[in-house]
């Protein structure tokens, strides 16, 4: 007579995999089928615990201790199976959408970069620009103001030994002015044409960042007719400040170890 595999120990390695497998589980559960109560458990303690995605995790997971607590739950909000279906899938995407980027070669790379680097705000502040992506476009943008800022102080603190060049309420473009001057990245520090066409390009980034947080972003109020941001544009503001963090962050790093 053969054992029987453990459902937990056959759940797929890869965090986007394992979170379909959740899903399907459920919508198994919601339609007929159960889903093992410790594949359950397992994943649902994994992703509550997980502070980059916990936020995004549908919140009938959270209130809902075991797999019988969901189907009191489901079975009172949506009576057939193709509603369930429904609602599970759109309640999942953004977690799934926010593991798909975060797998993505680039985005693995910044967090490990940030991560790694020694101001732990900054890795915090680029996870949460990360997972605000998917469903909070607007927060998205302001997070990623965020990181530069953070980026860029934590470097003037850095290459500063006595008071910081930086004043409380300087706004992002000053900020990057000063740690560009200081990390030899200003383009008027370099004569080739081409780097200074580069540098006067990351510039325009950084201010377009900054600009777009005003306009767009979640720290003021809105009026009656608020311009939305698209999830596709958040993706973008994001990306450019955490590729322009990390290139600050590794500057920085080759400076010192450099002695320069």
């Amino acid at each position: 007579m053969f054992d029987l595999p453990d459902p937990v120990e056959a759940l797929p390695s890869d965090p986007v995999e394992r979170v379909l497998a959740l899903r399907l589980g459920l919508v198994s559960q919601a339609t007929g089928g159960t889903i093992d109560h410790n594949v359950y458990r397992v994943l649902r303690a994994e992703l509550m615990q997980n502070p980059s995605l916990s936020d995004l995790l549908p919140r009938f997971v959270r209130t809902c201790q075991s797999p019988d607590d969901f189907w009191q739950f489901i079975k009172a909000e949506y009576s057939s199976y193709a509603e369930r279906r429904t609602f599970l899938r759109e309640q999942f995407a953004p977690l799934l959408e926010r593991l798909e980027m975060r797998g993505s070669p680039t985005a693995d790379l910044i967090s490990d970069r940030l991560n790694s680097h020694d101001a732990a705000e900054v890795g915090r502040v680029w996870e949460k620009a990360l997972s605000r992506c998917a469903g909070d476009a607007e927060g998205a943008v302001t997070s990623a103001r965020t990181l530069l800022e953070s980026v860029c102080m934590h470097i003037l603190d850095e290459f500063t030994d006595d008071d910081p060049l930086y004043r409380a309420g300087d706004d992002l473009p000053k900020l990057y002015r000063l740690t560009a001057e200081k990390l030899n990245l200003a383009p008027s520090q370099h004569t080739e044409q081409v780097f200074k066409q580069l540098l006067g390009g990351c510039v325009t980034v950084v201010e377009g960042i900054g600009a777009i947080r005003n306009r767009l972003g979640d720290a003021h109020g809105k009026g009656k007719r608020p311009v939305r941001i698209a999830e596709r544009h958040a993706h973008l503001v994001v990306n450019l400040a955490g590729s322009m963090a990390l290139y600050l962050v590794e500057t920085a790093a080759h400076r010192l170890d450099s002695g320069g």
